[in-house]
């Protein structure tokens, strides 16, 4: 309800001032999400919604500086004389038991140049992943379960 009133509330800002443009939608979604948190905000049983956009946000920051920089180590192995690839697969044991969690997180893992999931165990416990560049399977299972996992797990429940 909150998201749809979000939204709702963006575009009357946006028709009040007369302009649909990016940073006109942008100012309006900042507006009504805090006038929508003010309103809620001595309610019994504030809504998560307003927990969960501040985590989105962040989200998105941290898996933008992700793909930088995995764009940023690929190119770089690309345009050396020598490659730095160590490839391999490993098994990352999955606390994601849904099956949008399972799904959002294998896909977050393959839209991850140099990484890519391949399968899903038949009881759903482990992900297997290929990665480009495994210099020790422990530190990177671990990074995608404390970065990754971790992450989605918070903002889908």
């Amino acid at each position: 309800m909150y998201p749809a009133l979000n939204i709702l509330l963006t575009l009357v800002w946006a028709g009040l001032l007369g302009s649909f443009s990016l940073a006109t939608l942008f100012s309006g979604f900042l507006v009504s999400y805090g006038l929508l948190y003010l309103v809620t905000r001595g309610l019994p049983g504030h809504p998560k919604y307003f927990s969960k956009v501040p985590r989105l946000i962040g989200f998105a920051g941290y898996y933008l500086w992700e793909l930088l920089k995995s764009n940023a180590i690929i190119a770089y192995d690309v345009l050396t004389p020598t490659h730095h690839m160590k490839p391999g697969v490993i098994a990352i044991p999955l606390e994601a038991k849904t099956d949008l969690e399972i799904t959002v997180l294998a896909n977050l893992i393959t839209m991850t140049p140099g990484t890519l999931s391949l399968d899903v165990s038949g009881d759903r416990q482990t992900l297997f992943v290929h990665a480009m560049y495994i210099d020790n399977p422990d530190t990177l299972r671990r990074e995608i379960k404390e970065n990754f996992e971790r992450r989605v797990l918070d903002l889908l429940r």
